[in-house]
Protein backbone atom coordinates (compact mmCIF):
# COMPACT_ATOMS: atom_id res chain seq x y z
CA UNK A 1 0.00 0.00 0.00
CA UNK A 2 1.49 3.30 -0.95
CA UNK A 3 1.36 6.51 1.58
CA UNK A 4 -1.48 7.80 0.22
CA UNK A 5 -3.70 4.67 -0.07
CA UNK A 6 -6.02 4.08 2.91
CA UNK A 7 -8.01 1.00 3.68
CA UNK A 8 -11.28 1.41 5.40
CA UNK A 9 -12.35 -2.30 5.33
CA UNK A 10 -11.63 -2.06 9.03
CA UNK A 11 -14.48 0.75 9.02
CA UNK A 12 -16.57 -0.55 6.46
CA UNK A 13 -17.07 -4.10 8.50
CA UNK A 14 -17.68 -2.55 11.62
CA UNK A 15 -20.76 -0.26 9.71
CA UNK A 16 -22.19 -3.28 7.45
CA UNK A 17 -22.62 -5.30 10.94
CA UNK A 18 -24.87 -2.44 11.88
CA UNK A 19 -28.73 -1.45 11.20
CA UNK A 20 -31.01 1.16 11.68
CA UNK A 21 -29.74 4.11 14.30
CA UNK A 22 -27.25 2.26 15.23
CA UNK A 23 -25.85 2.48 11.56
CA UNK A 24 -27.15 6.06 11.62
CA UNK A 25 -24.92 6.87 14.74
CA UNK A 26 -21.59 4.77 13.37
CA UNK A 27 -21.59 5.95 9.47
CA UNK A 28 -22.23 9.92 10.57
CA UNK A 29 -19.52 9.98 13.44
CA UNK A 30 -17.45 8.11 11.42
CA UNK A 31 -18.60 10.26 8.19
CA UNK A 32 -18.08 13.86 10.51
CA UNK A 33 -14.30 12.26 11.14
CA UNK A 34 -13.68 11.77 7.51
CA UNK A 35 -15.29 15.15 6.59
CA UNK A 36 -12.89 17.17 8.70
CA UNK A 37 -9.80 15.38 7.34
CA UNK A 38 -10.97 16.17 4.01
CA UNK A 39 -11.21 20.15 4.87
CA UNK A 40 -7.52 19.78 6.44
CA UNK A 41 -6.31 18.08 3.64
CA UNK A 42 -7.78 20.85 1.38
CA UNK A 43 -6.66 23.92 3.04
CA UNK A 44 -3.58 24.22 1.44
CA UNK A 45 -4.56 23.64 -1.42
CA UNK A 46 -6.82 26.54 -1.10
CA UNK A 47 -3.53 28.77 -2.29
CA UNK A 48 -2.62 26.39 -4.79
CA UNK A 49 -1.88 28.92 -8.22
CA UNK A 50 -3.49 26.06 -10.25
CA UNK A 51 -7.12 27.26 -10.67
CA UNK A 52 -8.66 23.96 -11.44
CA UNK A 53 -6.78 22.95 -7.92
CA UNK A 54 -7.75 26.08 -5.67
CA UNK A 55 -10.92 25.47 -7.32
CA UNK A 56 -11.77 21.81 -5.74
CA UNK A 57 -10.63 22.54 -3.14
CA UNK A 58 -12.70 25.69 -2.41
CA UNK A 59 -15.43 23.28 -3.62
CA UNK A 60 -14.81 20.34 -1.08
CA UNK A 61 -14.13 22.88 1.80
CA UNK A 62 -17.74 24.23 0.98
CA UNK A 63 -19.84 21.21 0.75
CA UNK A 64 -18.25 18.94 3.56
CA UNK A 65 -18.28 21.95 6.07
CA UNK A 66 -22.06 22.04 4.75
CA UNK A 67 -22.42 18.14 5.33
CA UNK A 68 -20.83 18.18 8.57
CA UNK A 69 -23.12 21.08 9.63
CA UNK A 70 -25.80 18.70 8.79
CA UNK A 71 -24.54 15.94 9.58
CA UNK A 72 -23.97 17.16 13.41
CA UNK A 73 -27.65 17.77 13.33
CA UNK A 74 -28.73 14.28 12.12
CA UNK A 75 -26.85 13.03 15.19
CA UNK A 76 -28.57 15.24 18.15
CA UNK A 77 -31.23 12.85 18.10
CA UNK A 78 -29.34 9.62 17.96
CA UNK A 79 -26.98 10.95 21.01
CA UNK A 80 -24.04 12.81 19.08
CA UNK A 81 -21.56 12.06 17.98
CA UNK A 82 -19.98 8.39 18.72
CA UNK A 83 -16.38 9.16 19.60
CA UNK A 84 -15.37 5.47 19.70
CA UNK A 85 -16.69 5.32 15.33
CA UNK A 86 -15.11 8.82 15.01
CA UNK A 87 -11.93 8.63 16.80
CA UNK A 88 -10.02 6.17 14.36
CA UNK A 89 -11.15 7.60 11.42
CA UNK A 90 -9.68 11.52 12.51
CA UNK A 91 -6.17 9.37 13.46
CA UNK A 92 -6.58 8.28 9.94
CA UNK A 93 -7.12 11.15 8.60
CA UNK A 94 -4.08 13.09 10.63
CA UNK A 95 -2.30 10.62 8.83
CA UNK A 96 -3.24 11.16 5.27
CA UNK A 97 -3.14 14.93 5.84
CA UNK A 98 0.47 14.37 6.93
CA UNK A 99 1.60 12.90 4.01
CA UNK A 100 0.43 15.52 1.40
CA UNK A 101 1.80 18.35 3.89
CA UNK A 102 5.03 17.09 3.02
CA UNK A 103 5.28 16.29 -1.07
CA UNK A 104 7.77 18.08 -3.78
CA UNK A 105 4.73 18.95 -5.71
CA UNK A 106 1.40 19.52 -3.45
CA UNK A 107 -1.11 20.19 -6.21
CA UNK A 108 -0.44 16.61 -7.44
CA UNK A 109 -0.29 14.77 -4.11
CA UNK A 110 -3.75 16.62 -3.26
CA UNK A 111 -5.90 15.47 -5.97
CA UNK A 112 -3.82 11.97 -5.80
CA UNK A 113 -4.60 11.72 -2.15
CA UNK A 114 -8.60 12.70 -2.45
CA UNK A 115 -9.12 9.81 -4.85
CA UNK A 116 -8.73 7.48 -2.10
CA UNK A 117 -10.25 10.02 0.39
CA UNK A 118 -13.29 10.07 -1.50
CA UNK A 119 -13.04 6.10 -2.74
CA UNK A 120 -13.58 5.64 0.78
CA UNK A 121 -16.14 8.08 1.71
CA UNK A 122 -18.18 6.58 -1.42
CA UNK A 123 -18.03 3.25 -0.03
CA UNK A 124 -18.72 4.30 3.70
CA UNK A 125 -21.71 5.65 2.28
CA UNK A 126 -22.83 2.81 -0.03
CA UNK A 127 -23.45 1.05 2.90
CA UNK A 128 -26.44 3.40 3.95
CA UNK A 129 -28.45 1.68 1.16
CA UNK A 130 -30.31 -1.29 3.32
CA UNK A 131 -29.05 -0.22 6.79
CA UNK A 132 -30.16 2.71 7.62
CA UNK A 133 -34.17 3.51 7.46
CA UNK A 134 -33.74 7.33 7.70
CA UNK A 135 -33.90 9.53 4.55
CA UNK A 136 -32.47 12.36 5.59
CA UNK A 137 -29.33 9.88 6.18
CA UNK A 138 -29.73 8.39 2.57
CA UNK A 139 -30.60 11.24 0.99
CA UNK A 140 -26.90 12.67 2.44
CA UNK A 141 -25.37 9.40 1.68
CA UNK A 142 -26.30 9.46 -2.03
CA UNK A 143 -25.36 12.54 -2.24
CA UNK A 144 -22.11 11.87 -1.03
CA UNK A 145 -21.70 9.08 -3.53
CA UNK A 146 -22.91 11.16 -6.23
CA UNK A 147 -20.69 14.19 -5.85
CA UNK A 148 -17.64 12.32 -4.53
CA UNK A 149 -17.87 10.16 -7.60
CA UNK A 150 -17.83 12.87 -10.49
CA UNK A 151 -15.10 14.76 -8.54
CA UNK A 152 -13.39 11.28 -8.95
CA UNK A 153 -13.68 11.29 -12.57
CA UNK A 154 -12.22 15.07 -12.75
CA UNK A 155 -9.26 14.02 -10.54
CA UNK A 156 -8.39 11.14 -12.72
CA UNK A 157 -8.57 13.33 -15.98
CA UNK A 158 -6.48 15.91 -14.41
CA UNK A 159 -3.77 13.32 -12.92
CA UNK A 160 -3.19 11.49 -16.71
CA UNK A 161 -2.69 15.40 -18.20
Amino acid sequence: MTGTGHDHSAASADLASLQGAAFDRAFLSMMVAHHQGAVEMSQPALASPDPQVRGWAEAIVMAQEREIDQMSALLEPLGGLDEAAAAPMRTEMAQMTAHTGHASDPDRAFVEAMLPHHQSAVEMAQLAEGRSQNADVLALADDIVATQQREMAEFKAYLAQ
